[in-house]
């Protein structure tokens, strides 16, 4: 009875502490997929001196920082110079933008006071959402730096609680356990390359297509897309409306262009990069592959399909370790 009360109240907690424990859950995984990079920068040597763990991950994380920094300190000043002039060209080129409105498409067939009046109720809805979703914003980027922090620890201090939670177990189990994880461990760890190599892909293709297009910031748009790709669905979703804008600023034309290139992209990786990338690195079918990522988005929406196949290569090796039986067993 005490043990069934025990279980109950256990449920009860996880339930009340989902937000934090997925925290915690993504922060282990992150720290999981990170160490190898980690382990490798501890094996450069300068004489006989080599890095601790700490000035490893110090070295990772400030790598990290400054090549973003470096990036957006020499991309984002044009982007910048453009805005203002752009703002500064807006009551000229007011009139120019409203016939270019009266000749579209959508204005002939709505008219185009009424295509004026949706966009200025758009244009205050825009506003409002803006004003009411702050705290929303707010709590994503704590959870995202909470997150950040947790992966440091994690790296940091993760192999302390890792055997703790091994010495829960009697010494056969205990073996077993660890053996199955350690195999858990690289094929999760191998999906860091995979999902480079996915981001890699739209960034090049992404920058041919912009350059050849004529767009602006081609680069500096391709390198944003290629990051997005970690994040999947949304990444893309964020990624193509950035490109179609900024070529909507150009022509019609441009934007088309961007939009059936991604059309076709998004299928191509859909169907045929994603699946086979991460079967050459993580070990899962194809159909895994998709199967997961639809369950995590529906379970935790863009974290949940940000961790799906590094989980999917978790829940894989634990079923074949313990609920397949092979043959020499």
């Amino acid at each position: 009875m005490l043990f069934g009360v025990a279980v109950l109240i256990a449920i009860y907690l996880s339930w009340r502490l989902r937000t934090v424990l997925e925290l915690v859950y993504v922060s282990a995984l992150f720290a999981v997929v990170l160490m190898p990079v980690v382990e490798s920068i501890m094996k450069l040597r300068i004489g006989r001196w080599h890095p601790s763990r700490a000035i490893a991950i110090a070295i990772l994380v400030f790598s990290g920082i400054s090549a973003l920094t470096v990036f957006f300190t020499f991309a984002l000043p044009p982007v910048i110079h453009d805005l203002r002039d752009f703002v500064d060209s807006l009551p000229a080129r007011g009139p120019q933008i409203m016939n270019r409105l009266q000749a579209s498409p959508l204005a002939r067939h709505i008219g185009l006071p009424d295509l004026t009046q949706r966009l200025e109720s758009g244009a205050a809805a825009s506003a409002s959402y803006l004003l009411t979703s702050l705290p929303g914003w707010a709590s994503r980027i704590f959870d995202i730096l909470t997150t950040i922090i947790l992966t440091v620890y994690f790296m940091l201090e993760g192999e302390f609680a890792y055997h703790w939670f091994l010495s829960l177990f009697a010494a056969p189990t205990r073996r077993r356990l660890n053996k199955t994880l350690l195999a858990a461990k690289l094929r999760m760890s191998r999906w860091l390359l995979g999902q480079v190599m996915l981001m890699l892909c739209l960034g090049s293709c992404s920058i041919a297509i912009f350059s050849i297009l004529h767009l602006r910031y081609s680069i500096l748009l391709g390198v944003i897309m290629g990051l997005l790709n970690i994040i999947p669905v949304a990444g893309a979703v964020v990624g193509v409306l950035l490109a179609g804008t900024v070529a909507a600023l150009d022509s019609w034309s441009k934007m088309a262009g961007v939009f059936i290139f991604y059309a076709i992209y998004f299928q191509v990786e859909n169907a045929y990069l994603t699946p086979r990338i991460m079967r050459s690195s993580v070990n899962l079918a194809g159909l895994a592959v998709i199967i997961a990522l639809l369950c995590g988005t529906t379970l935790a929406g863009v974290v949940g399909a940000l961790v799906a196949v590094p989980t999917a290569a978790l829940v894989a090796v634990l079923m074949d370790e313990y609920m397949v039986v092979h043959p020499w067993d």
